[in-house]
C-alpha cells in the first residue's frame, strides 16, 4: 500500500514520540490528525508551554488537538499511540479500522508499563528492544504485530537508550504499518506467564548511598539522569549538603564521579567541590 494513502492519527506527548514521527515522516507517513495533552505550566512562572509532540505538529503543519472529538469524528486505516500518558477507552479503540498500533521500548511482554527503559537500565537487564503491539483495554497486553532486539552499550545513559529504541521504533513501524493496513501481517498473543512488569518511581528513590555496590549506584544514576535525579548527602564546614550527581563511572571497582551539583550551586567538577573541603557522609 502507498504510504501516502494512509489515513492515520498520532496520540503522543514527550520527546521521544517526536523520535518517532522524525522517522515516519522520513518514509513519507504523515499523520492526518495529531492528538497531544494540553499546554503544561514551566519554568519559573509556571506558564502554559506546549508538549514536544505539539510543536513538532505545528512544524510540520499538521492538524493538532488536545481533545478526542476530532478523532472521534473522523475515519482512519489506524491510529499510533507513543508515550501519550493516558488509557484510551474500547469505544476509541474501535474507531480505526485496523485499531490502534502502541511502540513500547522494551521486549514485551517484559517491563510492561510506564518506565521500561529506566527499569531496565536499574535492574541492569542487558537485553532490551521494541516491540509494537495492537492496543488493547489492558497496559501492554495487547498482541505483538512486530518486535526487534536492539543492542546498546552497557550501562547506556537514559537520554541515549531513548533515542536509539525510539528512532528504532519509528523505522519498525514505518515498515509494517502498510503491511498492517494492507492485512497482509498478522498478530500473536503475548506470553502472559513471562511477563514482568515496571517499578513505580518517586523523587526519594534518587538517595545515592555512596557506601552502596558502585555499580549498582552507577545503573541508578544512568537510569534516572533526567528524572528524578540521583543525590547524595555531604558535609561541608559541619553542615549538611545535598549534592546532586550528574555522572560518574566505575574504575578500579569504586564509583568515580565526574559531575556534581551542590545545592544552592552551579554545576561543577566533583574534584573541585571536594577540595572545598566537602566529605560525604
Amino acid at each position: 500500500m502507498n504510504q501516502k494513502n494512509i489515513r492515520f492519527a498520532f496520540f503522543g506527548t514527550s520527546h521521544i514520540a517526536v523520535y518517532v514521527l522524525e522517522e515516519l515522516k522520513t518514509a513519507s507517513l504523515m499523520p492526518a490528525l495529531i492528538v497531544s495533552p494540553p499546554d503544561k505550566p514551566r519554568g519559573r512562572g509556571l506558564m502554559p508551554q506546549p508538549v514536544a509532540v505539539s510543536l513538532w505538529a505545528s512544524e510540520n503543519n499538521v492538524p493538532l488537538t488536545h481533545t478526542w472529538e476530532a478523532f472521534e469524528k473522523g475515519s482512519w486505516d489506524v491510529a499510533i499511540v507513543v508515550d501519550y500518558g493516558k488509557i484510551l477507552p474500547k469505544r476509541m479503540l474501535d474507531i480505526p479500522r485496523r485499531g490502534f498500533l502502541n511502540l513500547h521500548p522494551s521486549l514485551l511482554p517484559r517491563l510492561r508499563g510506564a518506565s521500561p527503559m529506566r527499569s531496565a537500565i536499574l535492574s541492569d537487564e542487558k537485553r532490551t528492544g521494541i516491540t509494537i503491539i495492537q492496543v488493547d483495554e489492558e497496559m501492554d497486553h495487547g498482541p505483538i504485530v512486530a518486535q526487534k532486539e536492539i543492542v546498546l552499550e552497557w550501562p547506556p545513559r537514559l537520554a541515549q537508550m531513548e533515542k536509539t529504541l525510539l528512532h528504532a521504533g519509528g523505522k519498525l513501524l514505518a515498515d509494517i504499518v502498510p503491511e498492517w493496513v494492507s492485512e497482509s501481517i498478522d498478530a500473536h498473543p503475548q506470553n502472559d506467564d513471562l511477563a514482568t512488569y515496571c517499578e513505580k518511581f518517586s523523587k526519594e528513590d534518587g538517595f545515592l548511598n555512596l557506601k552502596d555496590d558502585p555499580y549498582k549506584n552507577l545503573l541508578k544514576i544512568r537510569a534516572f539522569e533526567s528524572w528524578p535525579g540521583t543525590y547524595a548527602m555531604f558535609s561541608r564546614n559541619g553542615k549538611p549538603v545535598r549534592v546532586k550527581i550528574l555522572d560518574a563511572y566505575v574504575g578500579n571497582g569504586s564509583l568515580v564521579i565526574d559531575r556534581v551539583v551542590p545545592s544552592g550551586k552551579k554545576e561543577m567538577p566533583y574534584e573541585e567541590f571536594v577540595r572545598s573541603g566537602a566529605k560525604s557522609v
